[in-house]
């Protein structure tokens, strides 16, 4: 018998998530509405909206069975997780679908545009409930500083991936070595959040912390090599076309910005992560 926890949805955690499933719901049916796009940005756009609005459904049901007690992950690590990438993907979205898709007269653009800023704000609300939790912390990887910065680096890489075009890195090896970069340090961020979420660090016959100390300390280096490469051989008799408004060309402009923000990301990564092994090991 399912025990029913109506708790759970009068709470203000619970009513921003109840409101958080209406205002994305909203939101990806005015931009499926007025067309679909043959656009990356577009698909991004589109599955940042439906995938928030699946997982704070999925997260409501959760809890108003209860069954959220009964999960072998740590539930409040993953709700805050959740909340904070929510938060970054609406946030990037909010401002690229207005970028490419909106214009003075785009009335159904500019109301998803309003409705996907407004669904920032209570993921926003979300996070701030979630610090305000009783005891003032929340004890899982993904909550502390190193989870929060593996969170960013996969927003990133996934804002990477979205602009890349395979006809420009197709027949250049510099670039697919970037696009190698991109996708490996993705793959390994991700692998490092499910097994923390998942409780499954102590499988582990050594250090995690150490462990995630060399792996940042790789994943470092290698985009700093993206970081020299992707512009010199993008760019390279490339200027931008005019005219363009927005064109092909940004989405290199914007693989560079990226690349540049995630190794800033992974420098301080791999300083905290450095910080706590290495200090710690003095401390004792």
């Amino acid at each position: 018998m399912v025990n029913l926890d109506l708790r759970s949805l009068t709470l203000p955690v619970g009513i921003i998530r109840m409101l958080e499933v209406v205002l994305t719901c909203i939101t990806f049916s005015l931009v499926a509405s007025a067309g679909h796009v043959l656009s990356t940005h577009w698909d991004w756009c589109m599955f940042t909206w439906c995938f928030c609005c699946f997982f704070s459904l999925f997260i409501l049901i959760m809890e108003f069975t209860r069954f959220s007690a009964k999960v072998p992950i740590s539930w409040d690590d993953f709700t805050t997780a959740f909340a904070v990438l929510a938060t970054l993907m609406c946030f990037t979205s909010s401002i690229i679908y207005p970028t490419f898709f909106t214009c003075p007269t785009c009335y159904r653009q500019i109301a998803a545009t309003v409705s996907s800023l407004l669904c920032f704000g209570l993921y926003v609300g979300e996070v701030v409930l979630a610090r305000l939790r009783p005891g003032g912390e929340i004890s899982g990887f993904l909550s502390t500083v190193p989870g929060l910065l593996k969170i960013l680096e996969t927003l990133l890489a996934c804002i990477i991936f979205t602009s890349l075009d395979p006809a420009r890195f197709l027949f250049h090896p510099g670039l697919q070595w970037c696009v190698a970069v991109y996708s490996l340090c993705f793959i390994f961020a991700l692998v490092i959040i499910f097994l923390t979420v998942g409780q499954l660090l102590s499988l582990f016959p050594f250090s995690f912390d150490k462990l995630l100390t060399v792996y940042n300390i790789l994943a470092t280096m290698m985009y700093m090599t993206a970081m020299v490469i992707w512009p010199l051989y993008s760019f390279e008799n490339n200027p931008r076309p005019v005219p363009c408004s927005p064109c092909p060309w940004d989405n290199l402009v914007v693989v560079t910005f990226m690349t540049v923000i995630n190794l800033v990301i992974y420098i301080l990564d791999t300083i905290y992560s450095i910080k706590v092994v290495f200090f710690k090991l003095d401390e004792e």
